[in-house]
């Protein structure tokens, strides 16, 4: 069976500089995949050059052949032009985007912004009956008394019900492939937990694909059933997450593991050395 999504030779150039150098991927249908690297690495270019997103700055070659649209033939989405790229986000492959404090309207109540998602695509989902699914949606990710909070603005909630709230707004209209860009990084390690529950939860649920990314092998071996490891625009090593974690192969990928601090890290000596001895994320003394 061909896969959901896949690129090949994908490359992004931001004027002289190559940010993403020719990588393959693909993913299938339900599969969750997991996109690991330090910053800088590609990652959330990749993703943004698959919904469309990167801008007139970016240059992107390659291509990324999306099969969610029931036709037989897979549209390379690099071909589309804006229209149909539109009609695509949101609807066939939805996002959820980093910090969540930013990424929601301070002047719009989260009801109507949830709302207007499904509106977007589903012009007779306006009024009652958007405000209904608008609702649903926010009672599916565990938003207390969605009812009654509809008319409320981001301010007043919690760092982790505004993530559960773009979580809702992404998966309003039930995508074939959701893509969480650093879901979890601005949150505590409690509700963290709680949000990749969540979106296992989801997955599960609505047998979505996703690109889960991140730079923390740990949280992506929470929610992912394959990983692919990113350095400096390249795809340095993939396979099952449980082989990766457990057996690298690929001196990076040992690396960022050996970068995860624990109660027995030596604090006199950098947590792990990449290459000629750069570090990976280097912790300061305390």
């Amino acid at each position: 069976m061909a896969p959901l999504i896949e690129a090949h030779d994908l490359r992004i150039r931001f004027g002289a500089a190559e940010a993403v150098c020719g990588i393959d991927l693909h993913i299938d249908d339900g599969e969750v995949l997991g996109l690991v690297g330090e910053s800088g690495s590609g990652k959330s270019a990749t993703a943004l050059a698959i919904l469309g997103l990167l801008g007139l700055s970016a240059t992107v070659t390659g291509r990324i052949l999306w099969r969610g649209n029931g036709d037989a033939e897979p549209l390379n989405l690099l071909d589309q032009p804006l229209s149909a790229l539109r009609r695509i986000r949101g609807r066939e492959i939805a996002m959820i985007f980093q910090e969540p404090m930013t990424a929601l309207n301070p002047v719009m109540t989260i009801g109507r912004q949830v709302a207007e998602c499904a509106a977007a695509h589903q012009p007779g989902l306006a009024g009652r009956e958007g405000k209904r699914r608008a609702i649903e949606a926010l009672r599916a990710v565990a938003i207390p008394d969605a009812a009654q909070r509809y008319g409320d603005y981001p301010h007043q909630f919690s760092g982790g019900q505004r993530q559960r709230i773009l979580i809702a707004m992404a998966l309003i209209n039930r995508p074939r492939l959701l893509i969480a860009d650093e879901p979890t990084t601005a949150l505590d390690v409690t509700v963290q937990a709680q949000i990749l529950a969540l979106l296992a939860q989801l997955q599960r649920d609505y047998g979505l694909a996703m690109l889960f990314i991140s730079h923390d092998l740990a949280v992506v071996g929470q929610v992912a059933s394959r990983v692919a490891v990113m350095r400096s625009g390249h795809i340095v090593e993939t396979g099952p997450v449980r082989d990766v974690l457990l057996r690298p192969q690929h001196d990076y990928t040992r690396s960022l593991l050996a970068a995860v601090p624990t109660l027995r890290t030596d604090r006199d000596r950098p947590l792990a050395m990449i290459g000629a001895g750069t570090p990976v994320h280097p912790q300061p003394r305390i």
